[in-house]
């Protein structure tokens, strides 16, 4: 390669073509598509004309450690870059002054692995790219429905959740992107009025409309929920439970502090019972909770989530939930005490998803 003389200035760039490969290999091992996206930028290090160079430490995350060059999968990917027609197009693509066109053997397995990673938006961004997504989608929720005939509960919720995980925001600022899960905002949406009486809370939803707002919530898409619906209802509860499972691996600490949740709520309801019974003064279980906590009624949800948010209201507490564990939302409840309006642990005797999901023990449970 010819360099440049001192006449000419700097000496032109040189990039290590194997460094290229190996980066490139290693986005698509990955499942990253904003990696392998920038690799083909303007400020690519694996472009000539870029100042940027592989060798600064800032790229250390583009290029594959030891474990990564060991893994099938990178073997796999660097064999397909480093392919005749592969390698020319990726040469083409650096050296062209416009936008890349990225190779499509590359962006398939960039996707498929990224599905394979639970990296959904990357795989989303890739087969829509490819003009593939929603033919991509549908298969997916064919394979999930097929699984589910079969009684293969866990592989169909994975599938579902493949096939939400791959929708996309065609209103999205300033350009469509995948639909990214947001559960802080759908609960507050689910709890946005105040329940008139305790039965008009989601936890306290008659069976049937409590397991369409759950797989609403959880697989954020009401169609993808009405399949389900149509189910028979033990099979619409082991969804749900194996859903609530795979959205949340950290589910069983939740279970434990909603327990106590629960206890201290029917300690409370106990005294309230015998208070008023004694003496007749028509106590509410609000005034009992209030005189109990004293100035804090906050105790409760700092037991649900775990942790004490200052000063927090009830919104703060059920963002906390939603973020740490999603479906916690589903079983709790807004509770005016005194001049605070908290959050307490709600849940439906008659209903056999809590007692699926571990909130409650015994043949019969009671809704604090």
């Amino acid at each position: 390669m010819a360099k440049k003389t001192a006449g000419d200035g700097a000496a032109e760039k040189e990039v290590d073509p194997e460094l290229t490969a190996r980066a490139t290999a290693k986005a698509v091992c990955d499942g990253d598509f904003v990696n392998f996206q920038f690799l083909f930028s303007p400020f690519s290090p694996a472009r000539k004309d870029s100042p940027e160079r592989f060798e600064s430490e800032k790229f250390d995350h583009l290029l594959p450690d030891g474990d990564c060059q060991v893994a099938p999968a990178f073997r796999a990917a660097l064999e397909v870059v480093r392919s005749e027609a592969v390698w020319g197009h990726i040469e083409q693509e650096l050296e062209a002054n416009r936008p890349a066109r990225l190779p499509w053997e590359l962006l398939l397995m960039l996707a498929d692995n990224a599905v394979r990673l639970g990296k959904y938006a990357s795989a989303a961004q890739a087969y829509e790219l490819l003009r593939i997504r929603r033919r991509m989608q549908a298969v997916f929720f064919e394979q999930a429905d097929a699984a589910l005939e079969q009684g293969a509960v866990k592989k169909a919720v994975r599938g579902y959740l493949i096939a939400t995980g791959l929708e996309y925001d065609y209103a999205g600022f300033p350009e469509p992107l995948p639909d990214v899960p947001d559960f802080q905002t759908r609960a507050l949406m689910l709890h946005g009025e105040y329940p008139k009486t305790p039965e008009d809370c989601v936890a306290l939803q008659e069976p049937a409309a409590f397991l369409r707002t759950a797989l609403g919530y959880l697989l954020l898409d009401a169609g993808a929920a009405a399949r389900i619906a149509e189910r028979p209802v033990d099979t619409q509860v082991a969804f749900l439970k194996e859903l609530v499972h795979q959205r949340d691996p950290e589910w069983r600490e939740f279970v434990h502090r909603f327990r106590e949740a629960c206890d201290m709520m029917r300690d409370l309801g106990k005294r309230l019972t015998r208070s008023t019974k004694e003496d007749g003064d028509g106590a509410t279980l609000a005034e009992e909770i209030e005189e109990q906590l004293g100035e804090d009624p906050r105790q409760v949800p700092a037991l649900l989530t775990g942790r004490t948010v200052e000063g927090g209201e009830w919104w703060q507490y059920m963002k906390e939930l939603a973020y740490e564990h999603p479906a916690a939302v589903l079983f709790v409840s807004r509770q005016l005490v005194g001049e605070v309006e908290t959050l307490v642990p709600r849940y439906r005797a008659d209903s056999p998803v809590p007692r699926e999901l571990g909130l409650v023990t015994g043949a019969a449970g009671v809704h604090p």
